[in-house]
């Protein structure tokens, strides 16, 4: 950022020259002065946990230096009940920028609410973007938001319980997976081998993007279910056998109970979760438990994940568009997205991968080369809602249900769906 500036300076200077050199020395005065942003207030919504305090203060600064007079409004809202309040704020022109759950941003951009930020893409240096972090921010060819941070699910495991196991090392393959849990569940004060919901869809996902598929199709011009592929049927049969592990509720996801608040007690030799999760294991010191990528087929490559996380735009309404736009290129600047790196997360480009600091980060960082993000298309968000076919989908089968006919039963579902919006 510091060369930016430098260069930024040189070519204002040889600019003032130049126009010094003119007829009319006031105009070129007035070139040299910057912008007056007095009485400019951009209001910017974050959400809880994302933003450190740190990140946040430095941002404002680097911000408000770059735009004389202008204040920085930051506010924090919560994940509950975001999806109604970002709607009305991007329809009155209450908001100028945004951060928005990647699964969410197709939606948005498809109503208007969100700025093409297209030709502002490499300005805003997105052209060292990581391919499939910046998916979720294309919709039909067009730049609706900037990828911010990212992270994905790995294996958290009981180190004590392992080595009680007689297992030295974690698994660099699934089938070392299955003979580790087949170790686990015959060792004594294992009450789990794994501990794996029925409808943990995530991993299932992750499962999927392994063997190319994906969970909709495009069929003529329209987007379909796609349960029924070969790619679906061969990831849910690697599920269907890590869950065989596991007693966890067939019926149930990852939350209900919630999984951090079981793998503490100490019997559950392992979980496949989230970074926020793993310091729910502070009631075991950190010698006690470890994480790894859940494995591959083959030693090379870990299984693919899900890649979750936020994107940052600018509302259509906003009437601030150029300091938006500012503001973007500074908390996506390297600077900035160093400190994502540093707080344990995936930054949006991979020359800044070696900053990522932490065991998890780091785990998640192998797995996410193999990541993907959920459809990109504004339906998407209907397939989501309450009762979730894909979950209600993984129930069935786990108890016993036909794959071929359920797929189909809850493809058709998902179709509908997605018809509903197309």
């Amino acid at each position: 950022m510091k060369r930016q500036l430098i260069a930024a300076v040189g070519v204002a200077a040889m600019v003032v020259g130049l126009a010094a050199c003119g007829s009319d020395g006031k105009k070129a005065d007035d070139a040299a002065k910057p912008k007056d942003y007095n009485g400019k207030t951009l209001t910017a919504w974050f959400m809880d946990g994302s933003a450190s305090q740190a990140w946040q203060d430095g941002v404002k600064a680097d911000f408000e230096k770059e735009f004389p007079g202008a204040k920085l409004n930051i506010q924090i809202q919560k994940w509950d009940g975001i999806g109604p309040k970002v709607t009305t704020a991007l329809s009155e022109g209450s908001v100028d920028v945004l951060e928005l759950g990647n699964t969410q941003t197709a939606g948005y951009a498809a109503t208007g609410g969100l700025a093409d930020l297209t030709k502002d893409k490499a300005n805003l240096g997105g052209s060292d973007w990581a391919a499939n972090l910046n998916e979720s921010s294309v919709l039909d060819g067009k730049q609706y938001a900037a990828p911010w941070y990212f992270t994905n699910r790995s294996v958290i495991y009981n180190k004590e319980l392992w080595t009680k196991a007689g297992i030295a090392a974690p698994p660099k393959t699934l089938d070392e997976y299955y003979a580790d849990l087949e170790k686990l569940k015959a060792t004594p004060g294992v009450s789990q081998a794994i501990y794996l919901p029925g409808q943990e869809w995530y991993t299932y996902f992750g499962l999927i993007t392994s063997e190319g598929g994906k969970l909709v199709k495009k069929d003529g011009d329209k987007y379909v279910g796609n349960l029924s592929s070969p790619e679906a049927k061969a990831a849910f049969a690697t599920y269907q056998k890590l869950a065989s592990f596991s007693s966890a509720p067939k019926d149930k996801d990852e939350a209900n109970p919630q999984q951090m608040t079981l793998f503490p007690k100490g019997d559950i030799a392992s979980m496949i979760g989230l970074g926020w999760e793993a310091p729910a294991a502070k009631d075991m010191t950190a010698d006690k438990w470890g994480v790894f990528p859940l494995p591959g087929k083959t030693a090379d490559k870990p299984s693919g994940v899900f890649l979750g996380g936020s994107n940052l735009a600018v509302a259509q309404a906003s009437k601030n568009q150029d300091l938006a736009k500012g503001f973007l290129k500074i908390a996506l600047s390297d600077k900035f997205e160093g400190q994502v790196a540093a707080s344990g997360l995936i930054p949006n480009k991979a020359s800044l991968n070696s900053q990522v600091v932490g065991d998890f980060a780091k785990a998640a960082l192998a797995a996410s080369v193999n990541g993907a993000t959920t459809p990109n298309i504004a339906a998407w968000a209907g397939v989501e809602n309450n009762p979730n076919p894909i979950k209600e989908f993984m129930t069935a089968v786990l108890q016993g249900g036909d794959y071929d006919a359920t797929a189909k039963k809850y493809d058709e579902e998902i179709t509908k769906r997605l018809a509903a919006k197309q």
